[in-house]
C-alpha cells in the first residue's frame, strides 16, 4: 500500500509522496498510475518527498503524462504545509532542493495551521537561450500564431518556461484550441507551459492557464509570477500584483532586484492509501 496526501492550491491539486526511503522507482509511471481521474487518485502533478544532501529536503515534480518539471509554483507552497504540519521539519522559513535550484519558503501560520505560504521564485529570465526558445535575444511582445489565431506574447523563464499571451478577454479564450498548438510549436524544443492574461487594472490580472504536461488547470503559481513579470516588463502593471484565477488570487511582487515572491494559500484535502 502507498500511502499520499491530497492537496491544492486554489484548484491546482497534488498527489504528495515520501520517498526518503527510496523505494517507489519509477516515478513517471506512477505519476501516470495516480493522476488521471475518475479512475484513480487524481491530480494535475505527483511531487516527491525526497532527501537532499544541500536542503532540508528534496522535491520531484512529475507532471500527469510522467514527464518531469523543474518545480511548480502551487505544489512547493502544499509540499511546505506537508513538511511542517507532519514534523518533516520544524521551522517557518527553510530550504527545499528542486531542479530548479534551492527555493525557500516562509510559512504563515493561523490557528496552529499553514494558512497561506511565501515563495521566493528568483529573477524571471527573457532571454531565449535560458527559457529555452529557439533563437537569439528575447522574445517580449511579438506576434504569435497558433490554430490561425495571431497572439501578442512574451515568453521567459520563471524557474519553468512560460509564454504569456495578453488577451482582452481571458474567460473567451479556448484554452484547450490554443493551449497544446503553443506548448508544441517548434519555437520551444522543451514545450511551454501558456498562460492567456487580461489585465483587469495595473495591480490586477486574470489567468487562465495550459500547463505543459498537464493540460488545462484552475491555477498555476508560476504562471501567475510569469504573468506580472512580463506585465512589468512591458508596462502593463505594477511590481506587486493580484493574480486571479478561477477559484481565488494569488499575491504577486517584483523587488527592486527583480526577483519575485509569491504568497498564496494552501489546502491538505485528504490522506490516503492505494494498492499499487
Amino acid at each position: 500500500m502507498l500511502r499520499f496526501n491530497k492537496s491544492h492550491g486554489l484548484g491546482n491539486d497534488f498527489i504528495i509522496v515520501d520517498n526518503r526511503a527510496g523505494e517507489l522507482g519509477d516515478l513517471s509511471a506512477l505519476a501516470r498510475r495516480l493522476c488521471p481521474r475518475a479512475v484513480s487518485v487524481g491530480a494535475d502533478t505527483l511531487l516527491v518527498l525526497e532527501n537532499s544532501e544541500t536542503c532540508a529536503v528534496g522535491m520531484r515534480t512529475i507532471n500527469a503524462d510522467g514527464t518531469e518539471a523543474a518545480m511548480c509554483g502551487n505544489g512547493i507552497r502544499c509540499f511546505a504545509k506537508y513538511l511542517y504540519e507532519r514534523g518533516i521539519v520544524q521551522s517557518e522559513e527553510f530550504d527545499v532542493e528542486t531542479l530548479a535550484g534551492a527555493i525557500r519558503p516562509v510559512l504563515h501560520m493561523a490557528g496552529g495551521t499553514v494558512d497561506s505560504v511565501t515563495i521566493n521564485m528568483g529573477a524571471a529570465s527573457f532571454e531565449r537561450e535560458r527559457i529555452p526558445m529557439r533563437g537569439d535575444g528575447v522574445f517580449i511582445d511579438m506576434p504569435l500564431q497558433a490554430r490561425g489565431a495571431e497572439f501578442t506574447a512574451t515568453s521567459l523563464l520563471m524557474t519553468i518556461p512560460h509564454t504569456v499571451l495578453f488577451v482582452d478577454d481571458a474567460d473567451a479564450v479556448d484554452t484547450a484550441l490554443y493551449g497544446p498548438a503553443i506548448e508544441h510549436n517548434p519555437l520551444y524544443p522543451e514545450g511551454t507551459n501558456v498562460d492567456f492574461v487580461q489585465v483587469l487594472d495595473r495591480r490586477t490580472l486574470k489567468l487562465r492557464s495550459w500547463e505543459r504536461g498537464c493540460g488545462a488547470t484552475l491555477a498555476c503559481g508560476t504562471g501567475a509570477c510569469a504573468a506580472v513579470a512580463a506585465g512589468f516588463m512591458t508596462g502593463r502593471c505594477e511590481r506587486e500584483v493580484s493574480v486571479r484565477m478561477a477559484l481565488g488570487a494569488l499575491n504577486i511582487r517584483i523587488d527592486e532586484d527583480w526577483l519575485v515572491y509569491m504568497r498564496g494559500p494552501a489546502v491538505s484535502v485528504y490522506d490516503g492509501e492505494i494498492e499499487l
